[in-house]
């Protein structure tokens, strides 16, 4: 566990199921970018603007329910999800981020609303402060720039 820096900011970046897959899984979709690859580019951001970031992936519902709860305890300040296949399933993790009381943007690397229609519904959009779907790994990269923007650096 990394230990967070007094008055330093946290943002925790939680992948959702099969994004560990990212690069080999359907590339025409999700591109051929890896979740390593975009972790990294946003560590690269973060370190320029040293804020802490985290980065959580499980395929299991359970796992992420866990990771997201503890961000009530462990000093995160902004949550950046990309729920995956959860979006359209969870209402279990949508309770949990509604309980940490934390702003979070949701993420899509497709666009969830061009494809079938039992991914339109997102459990998570109404309590997000914003959602990004259909740019690929590059909404990662606004997210974070829009949390320390307006939510990070404002708090200083």
């Amino acid at each position: 566990m990394e230990m967070k820096k007094a008055g330093a900011k946290k943002i925790l970046v939680v992948h959702g199921p099969n994004l560990n897959l990212l690069g080999m899984r359907e590339p025409d979709i999700y591109g051929r970018e890896t979740l390593q690859e975009i972790n990294d580019d946003l560590s690269q951001i973060a370190e320029g603007a040293e804020v802490t970031i985290d980065f959580f992936q499980s395929n299991s519902e359970a796992a992420l329910i866990d990771r997201i709860q503890l961000t009530i305890t462990d000093g995160t300040d902004f949550i950046i999800i990309n729920p995956a296949a959860c979006t359209h399933t969870s209402v279990a993790m949508r309770d949990a981020l509604a309980a940490t009381r934390l702003p979070f943007i949701e993420i899509h690397l497709s666009n969830i609303f061009s494809r079938e229609t039992f991914r339109h519904h997102s459990y998570f959009s109404d309590l997000a402060i914003g959602m990004i779907s259909g740019l690929g790994s590059k909404g990662y990269q606004l997210a974070l720039e829009y949390a320390l923007t307006a939510y990070i650096k404002q708090a200083d």
